[in-house]
């Protein structure tokens, strides 16, 4: 059977998918992948800001004249931010339930406490798919330490548009973080009502390295573990989430570079937040790290605490 997910609680109908804005062109995006994929699911959306005050105040402390209008100026660019979005997310659905906050915590740490209880957190990421990106301080804090499924929504057409079709993919490693993942892309795929493709890679060097090698296990013996392991871990899955077909992809090396390949047409990558080289105390791995960096489409990193 299925391992039990810490999260389950993301799975109530009571959870709300919650979107984090900062007024940038990714943070719209956010939206409005957030508000299509609520009213899809006949769930709240939660547009919340983070206003960093106490970061401020600590800078201007000792300019006190300068403080309340500073802090004034803070405030009301927060209420034109979610105001924004709320308009952004009636576009997507007028029937869409939508709620706001706006809050003097530091952005990460409200989205990080708000994950606790969201069905999902979305947060908009700089860059078009395909190119490195310096990851922003609050992205890299609530892709590392929230709760349950993280969204990463990056620029994936040219016309910044959502991407709603294509498949489901995830990326798996036999590790217990990898459980979680392929539990949350089960989940997602039937959700979509959109194939799965659960892709494995014995190796985790670099793709480069075996360059002019055939894209196959060529020893039967690793071959054949590989192809256990990754059956191992659909075990049950697929029991519970019968309507979903689901394709089995294994490859020699390369982790990073074969799922941002298949980024390319997916609707949505879901990885753990580390695998299976992970180390005690790393929060997200480096593959997970470069696929929020440089895939083509969102991508969900999923915890398992």
């Amino acid at each position: 059977m299925p391992p039990t997910r810490s999260s389950d609680s993301h799975r109530l109908t009571s959870a709300a998918v919650v979107v984090g804005v900062d007024g940038s062109e990714a943070s719209d995006l956010a939206v409005r992948w957030a508000a299509e994929t609520a009213a899809r699911r006949g769930r709240r959306l939660q547009i919340v800001h983070g206003l960093g005050l106490a970061a401020a105040r600590s800078v201007l402390g000792v300019y006190d004249l300068m403080v309340p209008a500073v802090i004034d100026t803070i405030r009301r660019q927060g209420a034109d931010h979610v105001a924004t979005a709320r308009r952004l997310a009636y576009d997507i659905d007028r029937g869409l339930t939508v709620e706001i906050e706006v809050c003097e915590d530091h952005p990460a740490k409200l989205l990080i406490e708000r994950s606790t209880t969201a069905h999902l957190v979305a947060i908009g990421a700089t860059g078009e798919g395909g190119t490195i990106s310096h990851l922003g301080s609050t992205l890299l804090a609530v892709v590392s330490h929230g709760h349950g499924p993280v969204v990463v929504v990056r620029d994936t057409e040219t016309e910044h548009q959502t991407r709603c079709a294509g498949r489901v993919v995830v990326g798996v490693d036999g590790s217990e973080i990898s459980d979680a993942a392929v539990g949350a892309a089960f989940a997602e795929a039937s959700e979509r009502r959109a194939q799965l493709a659960a892709v494995y890679v014995w190796s985790d060097l670099r793709y480069g390295r075996f360059a002019g090698f055939p894209n196959t296990i060529p020893d039967r013996r690793v071959a054949a573990e590989a192809q256990s392991t990754l059956v191992e871990q659909l075990v049950g899955w697929q029991e519970k989430y019968p309507d979903v077909d689901v394709v089995r992809r294994i490859y020699l090396s390369g982790p990073r570079h074969h799922l941002i390949e298949w980024s390319r047409s997916a609707q949505l990558l879901v990885v753990g937040s580390r695998g299976r080289g992970g180390f005690r105390g790393q929060l997200l791995g480096s593959t997970s790290n470069a696929l929020v960096q440089r895939a083509y489409c969102p991508v969900m990193v999923v915890h398992s605490h």
